[in-house]
């Protein structure tokens, strides 16, 4: 699972480099080197209106996780799941032992699924908000070639 999870975090990457790709065209006869001073001036503004500088991409950061055992459970997750199985067993089946320790497995599994599914939607939500970034940084910088009389696409 965590191998699928990196692979698809890998090609969200790769592809919003791609995409993120601009092209500039002096359109007023700009020389080459006018061009180069224009993109550094426009990069700096756009990393001032933005506050986000893609050269700097800000590392990953660990998305905050609930505090888990050993196990990678929420503490206290087979005690509940046990004191449930242990009524269900003994309206079943008289016998609220056996009901404790399915519901203690069972309880201890759906933290772990609980648990996996909040760390995929923070990692998600961590890979929206860069893209958003990016996206407001790229739209900045090709205002300001636009205003320098530069085609950008």
């Amino acid at each position: 699972m965590k191998k699928i999870l990196f692979l698809a975090v890998v090609m969200i990457a790769l592809v919003s480099a791609a995409e993120a790709q601009q092209y500039v065209y002096p359109a007023k006869g700009q020389t080459s080197e006018q061009q180069k001073a224009d993109e550094a001036a426009c990069y700096s503004w756009a990393v001032q209106q933005t506050g986000f500088d893609p050269a700097k991409s800000p590392a990953q950061q660990p998305a905050a996780t609930p505090p888990t055992t050993a196990t990678g459970t929420k503490p206290g997750a087979g005690a509940r799941g046990a004191a449930r199985g242990a009524v269900v067993g003994e309206i079943v089946s008289d016998d609220p032992s056996a009901g404790a320790a399915a519901g203690a497995v069972a309880g201890r599994s759906q933290s772990r699924r609980q648990n996996m599914a909040a760390s995929q939607q923070a990692t998600q939500q961590q890979q929206a908000a860069g893209q958003q970034q990016q996206a407001a940084f790229q739209k900045a910088r090709a205002a300001c070639l636009e205003g320098k009389e530069y085609t950008v696409k």
